[in-house]
C-alpha cells in the first residue's frame, strides 16, 4: 500500500494487491476523515465533490470501476449532503494489461469538508510485487471495504416496481422491505435515486409501509434541459435499519 497522503480535514492513501491471473487488480482508496469532517458519496448531494480517481494516461493499468459504501444522510438547513464522516474504503475494480511488473499511477481527488469544502488532491504510484507474496494487512483492509458495500437485490430487499409520472415530478416505487424484529423501527426506509450524472433525488411523498411492502413517490426536482429518460438506466440506493440495497431501474 502506499504512504498517507494528509490534508487539514483527513488523509488518504491507495491499497492494492497484485493481479490475479487475469489481469484484474483489488484496489481501493482509503479514506480517513478527521473527526467532524465528512468526505463524500458518489452523488454528493447539494454542494459537494464527488470521489474521482485517474489512472496516468499510458499506463498498463485501466480503471474499470468504484465501489461505494453505504453512506449517511446529513441535513444542515436547506443543505443536504451524501457523504461519510467515518474512515471509508472505496473498492476500485482495475486490470494490468500485459504480464510483466505492475505498478499503479494515480490520481485521487476528493472533498473533505467541515464548515467549508476543501478539495484534496493527491497521487499514488505504487509497486506491485508478484500475487505469490502474502499481504494479509491489505486483504484485510479490502475484505472489510467490500462488507460496506450494499447488498444486491434479493427476494426480501427489492425494487418490484417503478414508474416515471408523465410530467416527470414524480418517481414511484414499490419496495419489498427486509422483515423487521420486534422493537425494530418500522419507518420508512432512506432512498437516494440517482439519475443523470450529477443528481440525486431523497424526498419522499406519502410512503406507506404494508408489512414487508413499501409504495412511495419520489420528488424528481429540475432535470437537464431537453433530457430523454427513455433507454436510460438510473441508480436507487435503499437504506432499511442495518441493510442497504443498490440496484437499477430501466426506462424502456
Amino acid at each position: 500500500m502506499s504512504a498517507w497522503a494528509d490534508n487539514e480535514g483527513g488523509r488518504m492513501r491507495l491499497v492494492a494487491l497484485a493481479p490475479d491471473a487475469a489481469g484484474k487488480i483489488r484496489a481501493a482508496l482509503q479514506i480517513e476523515p478527521k473527526p467532524g469532517w465528512i468526505t463524500y458519496w458518489k452523488e454528493p448531494g447539494g454542494n459537494g465533490i464527488p470521489p474521482q480517481v485517474t489512472i496516468a494516461a499510458g499506463s498498463a493499468v485501466t480503471l474499470d470501476a468504484i465501489a461505494y459504501p453505504v453512506p449517511k444522510h446529513f441535513f444542515n438547513g436547506a443543505i443536504e449532503d451524501i457523504a461519510y464522516d467515518a474512515p471509508v474504503t472505496l473498492p476500485l475494480s482495475l486490470k494490468a494489461a500485459g504480464k510483466g511488473p505492475v505498478e499503479i499511477d494515480a490520481l485521487a481527488f476528493i472533498g473533505i469538508c467541515r464548515d467549508i469544502c476543501i478539495p484534496f488532491q493527491a497521487n499514488f504510484q505504487l509497486k506491485l510485487g508478484p500475487a505469490i507474496q502474502s499481504h494479509p494487512e491489505e486483504e484485510t483492509i479490502l475484505r472489510a471495504a467490500d462488507a460496506r458495500l450494499p447488498q444486491p437485490p434479493s427476494t426480501d430487499f427489492d425494487v418490484t416496481a417503478h414508474a416515471m409520472s408523465p410530467d416527470r415530478k414524480t418517481l414511484s416505487l414499490t419496495l419489498v422491505l427486509p422483515a423487521k424484529g420486534s422493537g425494530e423501527s418500522k419507518g420508512p426506509p432512506d432512498i437516494i435515486v440517482t439519475g443523470p450524472s450529477g443528481y440525486a433525488f431523497t424526498k419522499q411523498i406519502g410512503g406507506k409501509r404494508d408489512g414487508a411492502s413499501f409504495k412511495v413517490d419520489v420528488a424528481i426536482g429540475k432535470l437537464p434541459d431537453n433530457y430523454d429518460i427513455s433507454g436510460k438506466r438510473w441508480g436507487v440506493l435503499v437504506i432499511d435499519g442495518a441493510r442497504a440495497m443498490e440496484t437499477t431501474l430501466a426506462f424502456d
